[in-house]
């Protein structure tokens, strides 16, 4: 960077390829981070996340935070979505949960059913 405006056209590249991921149904992941998550270690379970997903050369994974969601007894949650299938929330989601999850979930399309607590159908499911 030798300028403002060099750091303006990064900003403005990062934030496109952000918009195309989100527009383009690509995978996401949402950790709850509200203090009853960090509290139960959700931190450290979004760096395995993110981490894992790293060292498999996913950039088409959308990471995003949620505060409390009011299942503070399953903290940390971590809810997996893919184009066209249910999502699927995930309770007491440890570093080493977290990791299986990236695998079995969003890396080969088998969600993790024994550490689901809740599934939602997609919208396309609903209209039927």
């Amino acid at each position: 960077m030798k300028s403002r405006q060099d750091l303006e056209r990064l900003k403005e590249k990062t934030l496109e390829e952000i918009r195309l991921r989100m527009a383009s149904g690509a995978p996401r992941v949402v950790v709850g981070m509200g203090t009853c998550g960090i509290a139960a270690g959700a931190r450290e379970t979004l760096l395995a996340i993110m981490d894992e997903l790293k060292k498999r050369r996913r950039t088409d994974v959308t990471i995003s935070e949620t505060g409390c969601v009011g299942l503070c007894a399953k903290e940390p949650l971590v809810e997996v979505t893919l184009p066209g299938q249910p999502t699927v929330v995930y309770g007491n989601v440890d570093p080493s949960k977290a990791r299986r999850i990236v695998l079995d979930h969003l890396i080969n399309g088998q969600p993790v059913t024994e550490w689901a607590v809740n599934v939602i159908p997609s919208p396309k499911e609903k209209e039927k």
